[in-house]
């Protein structure tokens, strides 16, 4: 029954994120509506409030979430190179969420735990940078620039007609080569 199952959601919170995470992937994030996202997710229409208390929650929760998978995946890197890949593969496998987490005109700007998540990438890029040896603030800039860049054309699908079949990653790495020498 309907009403049975719009109050004995098994767990809310996930649902809602995975049926928003779906609808991001298809229609992007500014078609979002907690109302649909409910609906999607068998509940009632006010329930996902109860979490998120309004969209920008929703999407704060979610490029939260994003930023704890990324600096999951970027802690396992053996070095520069091999964090800028994990950042690129990342993008391409999580695309819901990397678009949502670097759009802060749709997120709560001083939510704590989008704060903490968001500085634990800072610093894992910024220590693997310190290695290098370069000016900490430039080095950020440019491997971030670098990686972020990549990964937007990738996703945009703007690399296309360059890559031409070859794998991303692949190209990716001959673009570290080239700027960073072998």
């Amino acid at each position: 029954m309907t009403s049975e199952r719009t109050y004995h959601h098994g767990d809310l919170r996930r649902a809602v994120l995975t049926a928003a995470l779906d609808a991001i992937s298809t229609d992007g994030p500014s078609a979002l509506s907690l109302r649909d996202l409910a609906r999607r997710a068998g509940v009632s229409h006010a329930a996902p409030a109860h979490h998120f208390k309004d969209r920008a929650g929703l999407l704060t929760a979610i490029a939260t979430e994003g930023f704890d998978l990324l600096g999951t995946t970027l802690s396992e890197a053996s070095d520069l190179r091999d964090l800028g890949l994990r950042y690129v593969r990342f993008a391409t496998g999580h695309p819901a969420h990397f678009q949502v987490m670097f759009s802060p005109e749709l997120l709560r700007p001083d939510d704590q735990d989008l704060l903490a998540a968001r500085e634990r990438v800072r610093t894992l890029l910024g220590e693997a940078v310190a290695v290098r040896g370069a000016d900490p603030d430039t080095g950020f800039l440019a491997a971030w620039s670098m990686a972020h860049g990549f990964a937007t054309l990738l996703l945009t699908h703007n690399l296309d007609r360059q890559l031409d079949g070859r794998d991303p990653e692949e190209a990716f790495r001959g673009l570290t080569s080239v700027m960073f020498g072998r």
